[in-house]
This record gives C-alpha cells, sequence and structure tokens, in this order.
C-alpha cells in the first residue's frame, strides 16, 4: 500500500499542534528516519478564535479553516487532522469544501469511549464545544452520558486555557484544570480532555479516572491510515 500523507489543519493553539505533531512521531513504530509517515502542518494561528465565534462574540472563523484545508490539499495532504477540539463544530462546512477526508478527532474519541465501556463521562472543554454541543452530538448517539462542570468551575476552565495554556503560562492552566478535573472525575467514569490545551496541562496519573485524550486518540488514527496499520 501507498503511504498517505499526513495534513495537519494546526495553529489552534500553536503549542498544541506542536504537541500533535510530537504524540505521531511517539506512536510511529519506525526504527530509523525513513520509517515516519510524511506530515504537512499548515500552523495558522490567525484563524479567529472558534469559541468566541459560537458564542457570538466574534469573527467566523470558517473562511480562514476552509482556506487552510485547501491549501493542505494542494500541497498533497492525503487526509487532514484538526488539533482543536472546538473547531470540529465547523467540521462539516470543511469537508463540504475539499475532496480528501477531514477524519474527526471527536467521532474518533467517541468510538474509543464506546470501546472502553463507559457509561458516563466528564467533559473538561471550551464554553464553545460545550454549547455548540461538538461532544454531546457524538456520545449521545452512542449511548453515553456527559457531566460537565458547574457554572464556577466552568470558568476556571475557560481561564487555565486562555490565561493559562494559550498565554504561555502551563503552571497556572494545569493548577486550575486540575482543580476542575478533580471536582468532576467524582461525577464521571472517565474525563475528557475536550480541549487540546488540557491535553497539553493535564496527565493520566493526574485523576483517579482515565483520562481520554483525543490529541493521543487522533494521533494513533492518523498513523494507521499513513502507514496502512
Amino acid at each position: 500500500m501507498t503511504e498517505r500523507v499526513i495534513g495537519i489543519l494546526g495553529g489552534m493553539g500553536p503549542l498544541a499542534t506542536a504537541e500533535l505533531f510530537r504524540r505521531i512521531i511517539e506512536k510511529t513504530p519506525a526504527k530509523r528516519d525513513q520509517d515516519h509517515p510524511r506530515i504537512i502542518i499548515y500552523n495558522n494561528p490567525k484563524i479567529p478564535d472558534r469559541t468566541a465565534f459560537i458564542l457570538g462574540e466574534g469573527e467566523d472563523p470558517r473562511p480562514e479553516l476552509v482556506e487552510s484545508a485547501r491549501k493542505l490539499e494542494s500541497w498533497g495532504a492525503d487526509f487532514i487532522i484538526m488539533p482543536c477540539n472546538t473547531a470540529h463544530f465547523f467540521a462539516e462546512s470543511i469537508q463540504r469544501k475539499i475532496s480528501i477526508p477531514l477524519v474527526s478527532m471527536v467521532e474518533e474519541t467517541a468510538k474509543r469511549i464506546e470501546e472502553m465501556g463507559l457509561k458516563k463521562v466528564g467533559l473538561l472543554a471550551t464554553d464553545g464545544t460545550i454549547k455548540g454541543l461538538v461532544y454531546h452530538r457524538a456520545l449521545l448517539d452512542r449511548g453515553i452520558q456527559i457531566a460537565v462542570p458547574i457554572k464556577k468551575d466552568q470558568e476556571l476552565v475557560m481561564k487555565g486555557i486562555y490565561e493559562g495554556v494559550k498565554a504561555g503560562n502551563l503552571e497556572l492552566g494545569r493548577e486550575l484544570l486540575l482543580r476542575v478535573a478533580r471536582r468532576l472525575e467524582k461525577r464521571s467514569e472517565g474525563i475528557i480532555a475536550g480541549c487540546t490545551e488540557v491535553s497539553v496541562a493535564l496527565k493520566p496519573e493526574d485523576l483517579s479516572v482515565p483520562l481520554i485524550d483525543p490529541l493521543d486518540v487522533i494521533a494513533e488514527m492518523a498513523v494507521r491510515l499513513a502507514l496502512g496499520l
């Protein structure tokens, strides 16, 4: 089988994009450089904030998302993955404008949770992901319930994401996100790191329930699709 070229539609944020690239490398069964798949990364941090638009407070990110996907296609990507959970709210709009697959991190994560046999999971994500029902649709279709943080805790999640990880203050981001995660795990059988900044900040050993990390899920899927495993 001919190997496929991975396209990463990144920049949302740059650190999460770099983290996905690193995880793909780590999950590739390679013994030499030549065993790794080809990857094209378009790190476009100029894409307008996805949550702001979903909440009716910002510029529409779809033109930049579509243009970014088209560039990856024109550069030779065989499929696209997107290390931003909230951006999956626009996945169908992007897919309609390109002829290569946009592999959904959200759908693949929902499949993984179903395979794990979990019936109720907590969701650590942006306001946009929660309000946009990005994970709710995929999980409820599979009979999986969702617990979200209470209002005050959700404010801490947003602060941890935006003033913490996105602003380069990983210590603040980790402290706030971990505080909420430990409260949320009491109501859940597992926790979804439903924002790529959460993936950067939290580790599986932090919690007493499984941490389901969509970055890991999509990294593993990308390797399988690229190498035909």
